[in-house]
């Protein structure tokens, strides 16, 4: 009997240590494989394909990786490279990325900052001219981020005043002191613009997609400035996200809302919710806070759990969003690398392999349908069939942004 019990229990003991071993070769497996995409796929794609000889980068590059010279250029992409290569900077030190990070923070400064009202406008044409100058606080926001993580990566001092000044000029401007949050748009001068269409419905004055932005950015500046009043700012926005944005009966946030957070319409979207789950997981482990931590775990479960039970198809493919007209028919890139993201937060949450197993098919997924291993880079958009459409995969949206923040994280969280 004791025998029988000692040979049981060195079974379980030998299944045990090879299911670890197994799981370990994987992790090693996954992380090696979106590294080898980072740095041999995406930033050598952004570095050959996409910068401008003429100054900073080309704001058009097709799906065969053909440049439109004179297309305008926007603050968020040049943003989202600046904040790439700024990280792939600080990572692997490699010199390349620095002088492509230097070159992104000096075209911001100089051409997307707003020298007469402040703030960042919208884009510039190919030469450099403000060709729209709204005020999106979306756009500060990534100038904002990606400027503090240039100096996070190389100490320059001119990225992290002209972060601080951004932060100040949207506190002065967007920063709703009554309710709370950031309002969207603003004239080149900081009025408020005209509602479009009067007569239709209302025009939403606060978005779900600028606070989550908002917060990245902030988050990224408190590390390396931590200002009083940053902090508050940061702490504000995690009650949004907590109260007036979340659904909690229905697992979801709030997309489009008027000045007091009422919702516009009913979405679901899916990419933001689950990416959102894994901001509060990370911001609250910047601020130190061990009670927020336990407040939010909930939270951040549910999100992520109702995102795969609505949005992943049986391949693991994550959905965009569901309105009243039912579900987007296409597969973008963020909305993957959101998904692996948020998965592996909540595994390593919650230790439940299904998390994991979910990240990795949702990268298989991405890896087979949105890689071009023929020209390189992403495809921004796929169809229903899995086929690449006719989108840029670099335009006013479209930056190394989410799967390099995708691939990062991994690299980081994986080690």
């Amino acid at each position: 009997m004791k025998h029988s019990y000692l040979l049981i229990l060195s079974l379980s003991l030998a299944i045990a240590f090879s299911a670890n071993a197994q799981t370990k070769d994987e992790i090693a497996q996954f992380r090696s494989e979106v590294e080898t995409d980072l740095t041999g796929n995406i930033l050598p794609f952004w570095m050959e394909k996409v910068t401008d000889p003429a100054g900073g980068f080309y704001g058009t590059v097709v799906n065969d990786g053909s440049a439109v010279p004179q297309a305008p250029k926007s603050a968020v992409m040049n943003a989202r490279v600046l904040w790439a290569f700024s990280v792939a900077f600080r990572q692997y030190g490699r010199e390349d990325y620095r002088r492509t990070a230097d070159r992104a923070a000096d075209y911001y400064v100089n051409h997307f900052i707003d020298k007469e009202y402040g703030g960042t406008v919208w884009s510039v044409s190919a030469e450099g001219d403000i060709k729209d100058g709204t005020k999106q606080s979306y756009a500060s926001a990534f100038g904002i981020y990606g400027l503090a993580e240039h100096f996070r990566a190389t100490g320059s001092l001119a990225s992290l005043n002209a972060a601080i000044k951004l932060f100040r000029t949207l506190e002065e401007h967007s920063h709703d002191s009554v309710a709370g949050g950031y309002f969207e748009t603003f004239k080149r001068d900081w009025t408020k613009p005209e509602p479009r269409f009067p007569s239709r419905r209302p025009v939403a004055t606060k978005t779900m997609n600028t606070q989550i932005n908002v917060l990245k950015a902030y988050c990224t500046l408190y590390q390396v400035w931590p200002d009083k009043v940053l902090r508050e700012r940061i702490v504000e926005l995690v009650d949004i996200f907590r109260t007036k944005l979340y659904d909690k009966e229905g697992r979801h946030l709030l997309v489009n809302c008027d000045d007091n957070w009422n919702s516009l319409e009913e979405i679901h979207y899916y990419g933001h919710d689950i990416e959102t789950a894994w901001l509060l997981s990370e911001t609250a482990e910047l601020l130190g806070d061990e009670e927020l931590k336990q407040g939010i775990r909930q939270q951040v479960i549910d999100l992520t759990d109702e995102a795969m039970a609505s949005g992943l198809t049986p391949e693991c493919a994550m959905q965009d969003e569901k309105t009243s007209r039912g579900i987007r028919e296409r597969y973008s890139w963020w909305s993957q690398c959101e998904t692996i993201v948020g998965c592996i937060n909540a595994w390593q949450i919650t230790g439940d392999r299904k998390y994991f197993d979910t990240a990795k098919k949702t990268w298989d997924f991405a890896k087979a349908n949105f890689i071009d291993s023929e020209n390189g880079g992403w495809f921004k958009t796929i169809t229903k069939d899995c086929q690449p459409a006719p989108e840029p995969k670099a335009n006013e949206w479209h930056g190394p942004y989410h799967n390099s923040h995708m691939e990062f994280e991994l690299i980081n969280r994986l080690k």
